[in-house]
């Protein structure tokens, strides 16, 4: 069942949409980051609480491990149509659609013309599988003992599209159904907001910038946004004030907090109290009031700088500066090989105006 509830703008190669299944993905996969980033929706923290450690590291082995099995190729109206589709595939077809996935990915030692070949050698051996993942990926995107797991359930299909199949629709009976049920009418919201602006004239960086509210590296996104002949915009509930990324054939699936359009009135409380709480979260800790205090006081820094004047450890840094930044309230640039961080006190007025619109509309 394709998706009908994406709602395209003038130019097709721009579009907002609900995206039920992605959407849901979206969620699962912010539970492997819970640890790593603070400010995310109250449903990721309440059920990475609720996670045993095992049901935890099935999590982690099955969303990273077996990540581009899990993301569909396709648009899935509803997640029972996806996890159908699912159960549909021979573990076969499962696996080398896992593989063939890394083998179209470009490979720092150069391509070969003998996929099937090189798929066989990757799958000889843990040493060589982790070498076929490291020609195509950063070390820091490589997590080794998880992908040591992927590689046994590798070498026994049925076994792997079990734990696949199994976890996800655990996930979706015990924690996710219901959430979406709640969330839907706000997301459905959001949707429409957007529907309602007017895109043309607008490059995809143009329209990501307004719809998110990010300001995009320009550097960095516009090959991203130029390789895509499509860009679709989704809110999501549990994001945060971050952005997330899905790569689904030759679109670009862009995740943001739901929310209203900038300077557009609409009667819809839940999603300003949505955005007000992601606001409220980033300023609601003493480690990041005391960055944005010292920052004010002593202008732009380094973040190395930071960590010093404030003796911060760079995880508890690196946690608390990405969380500050994607709120808006820190401008964020690169200088001399480090990233330094600026005070924005219009977000800061913009959130004292949130407030006090939402309070006394």
């Amino acid at each position: 069942m394709p998706i009908q509830n994406v709602i395209s703008a003038p130019e097709d190669t721009i579009q907002i949409g609900l995206e039920p299944t992605l959407n849901a993905l979206q969620s699962l996969l912010l539970l492997t980051q819970a640890d790593d980033l603070s400010g995310l929706g109250d449903w990721v923290i309440r059920t990475d609480q609720a996670l045993s450690q095992e049901q935890r590291q099935r999590h982690f082995l099955v969303m990273i491990g077996f990540y581009n099995i899990v993301i569909p190729h396709r648009s899935w109206s509803n997640f029972a149509s996806y996890l159908e589709q699912l159960k549909s595939m021979s573990p076969l077809q499962m696996r080398d659609t896992l593989m063939e996935t890394y083998l179209k990915m470009p490979c720092k030692q150069g391509t070969t013309d003998d996929l099937q070949n090189a798929k066989e050698t990757a799958l000889a051996s843990q040493e060589n599988y982790l070498q076929f993942l490291r020609e195509r990926f950063d070390e820091m995107h490589i997590f080794p003992e998880v992908e040591k797991q992927a590689y046994r359930y590798l070498q026994d299909p049925p076994v792997m599209k079990d734990l696949v199949v199994s976890h996800l629709q655990s996930m979706w009976d015990q924690f996710l159904a219901p959430e979406w049920q709640r969330v839907k009418p706000m997301l459905q919201e959001s949707v429409e907001a957007f529907r309602r602006l007017d895109y043309s004239g607008l490059s995809k960086l143009e329209a990501a910038r307004l719809i998110t509210g990010h300001k995009f590296d320009e550097e960095k996104w516009i090959t991203h946004m130029d390789m895509a002949e499509q860009v679709l915009f989704v809110p999501n509930s549990h994001i945060g004030p971050y952005t997330g990324v899905f790569h689904v054939k030759d679109k670009l699936v862009l995740f943001f907090g739901a929310r209203h359009p900038d300077g557009v009135f609409q009667e819809a409380p839940d999603l300003s109290r949505a955005e007000i709480l992601v606001r409220l979260s980033a300023l609601a800790d003493d480690s990041r009031l005391r960055i944005l205090k010292y920052i004010s006081e002593n202008g732009e820094q380094r973040s190395q700088d930071i960590m010093q004047a404030l003796d911060l450890s760079q995880s508890a840094a690196s946690r608390h500066l990405k969380q500050l930044s994607a709120t808006g309230y820190l401008n964020e640039r690169r200088c001399e090989g480090a990233k330094c961080y600026d005070l924005n006190p219009e977000r800061l007025d913009d959130t004292l105006q949130a407030i006090r619109s939402f309070l006394l509309m």
